[in-house]
């Protein structure tokens, strides 16, 4: 059997042995000519979170970018480090993760270049005679995005963005197949009646959209008129998403509380949004900062005050932070997953929305019953306060509901 000439392991347990990366480290520092100061806390940091194996792995690839002719700075080296493609790779994580924390370099526009790249792929989806318009209109929203950050008003997100880019590559598909028209000039409101038409639960939010892109074709002498001008929705202006009734939160409840094969993840999102009206976002940003073990509270998302948990919500909430707990991990958010606990950000949106999967409800059926609730039997703008809301966000669950008690009483006269 294979031993190792130093420890006099056999090669099976020398592949596990923990001291590998920091050997590994060791003999990169004697084959540098001036090694950089952070490497070993750097090897440390892996071997915390990471296996032996990888540990291994990524401090070999580090030692072919220090052993390079290249600057090794940190910010030249994290640069370096990055793949191309949608994922910079593991070690570039490591590196940016390590680097920012100890304020050695600047994150990267990793963010950015996948946004980049989401926006790039829904215009190339655009049939190619509307294209040039379609991308003409995401510069314009790009542009009106820089101009509202300089300015401190709210800028597009990400998201916002690519959903407005979505609904114009599916307008442009529709008119150039079902509607065989090539030119944006020839669409009337007839085919945009058409095209709202196939997806009524959508028809305001691609309608505000189009909206949007109509005003600058305009601006931009694309079309002489704007087919969408004079439409509207036509849907209710309150609520009208589907809730929870009393004995489907039951269930809920005791699944969160008393079920031991639930994921903590799950019993956490769900049991907030059910008792607190928490969102998904609200959750997965949540650190270990934000909790006051002491008067068991925790600051959720922008809500001025902080949140009183129930005691079913704080032990929900320590098996939660005991899953963390277990994964060693130096991320500060209490949601911490297979892909995050080795860097510093939130889990994925992706993640998150399939968390509550296994209970059958999404996270916002579950808010909204909670909200609805609240704004029913308190004053609406109490909720909007306490909630860090605009007043008109909650009155949209007061729609077509009157209190009976408030209704005068019938005093018709009998002939």
């Amino acid at each position: 059997m294979r031993r190792h000439a130093g420890l006099g392991l056999c090669s099976a347990c020398w592949q596990r042995h923990p001291d590998r990366p920091f050997v590994r480290a060791e003999g990169l520092i004697s084959e540098l000519g001036q090694p950089p100061d952070w490497l070993r806390d750097f090897t440390a940091d892996l071997a915390a979170k990471y296996c032996v194996s990888r540990a291994c792995t990524m401090i070999t690839s580090l030692g072919r970018l220090l052993l390079d002719e290249q600057p090794n700075h940190p910010q030249a080296l994290l640069e370096r480090s990055r793949r191309s493609g949608r994922s910079m790779g593991s070690l570039a994580r490591a590196l940016e993760t390590f680097f920012t924390c100890h304020g050695m370099a600047m994150a990267t526009d990793q963010a950015e270049r996948l946004a980049a790249g989401r926006r790039q792929r829904r215009i190339n989806a655009v049939p190619e005679n509307l294209r040039p318009s379609v991308e003409a209109f995401a510069d314009f929203m790009m542009r009106s995005r820089e101009r509202a950050r300089r300015a401190g008003t709210r800028p597009r997100s990400d998201a916002t963005v690519e959903a407005a880019l979505a609904i114009m590559r599916d307008l442009a598909r529709f008119l150039a197949s079902e509607r065989g028209k090539q030119d944006w000039a020839l669409a009337d409101v007839h085919d945009v009646e058409a095209f709202l038409a196939g997806s009524p639960q959508a028809r305001k939010r691609r309608l505000v959209v189009l909206g949007q892109f109509f005003r600058f074709a305009r601006s931009q002498k694309i079309v002489l008129v704007d087919p969408s001008r004079g439409l509207t929705a036509r849907g209710p202006s309150g609520f009208t998403g589907a809730t929870l009734t009393l004995d489907q939160q039951r269930v809920l409840f005791r699944r969160w509380t008393t079920g031991p094969a639930v994921h903590p993840h799950e019993a956490l999102l769900g049991m907030l949004a059910l008792l607190h009206g928490a969102s998904s976002r609200e959750v997965k940003m949540l650190q270990t900062a934000d909790l006051d073990p002491h008067a068991r509270t925790t600051r959720l998302g922008d809500r001025p005050h902080p949140v009183p948990l129930d005691p079913a919500s704080w032990t929900v909430l320590e098996r939660c932070l005991a899953h963390r707990e277990a994964q060693r991990t130096d991320n500060p958010h209490v949601m911490v997953t297979r892909q995050t606990k080795s860097g510093r950000g939130p889990a994925s949106t992706a993640y998150v929305s399939h968390v509550l999967d296994a209970c059958g409800f999404p996270p916002r059926m579950i808010r909204c019953t909670r909200l609805l609730d609240l704004v029913n039997t308190m004053d609406p703008k109490l909720v909007a306060a306490a909630f860090g809301m605009d007043p008109e966000a909650t009155m949209i669950y007061l729609a077509d509901h009157v209190d009976p008690g408030r209704l005068p009483e019938d005093r018709t006269l009998s002939k």
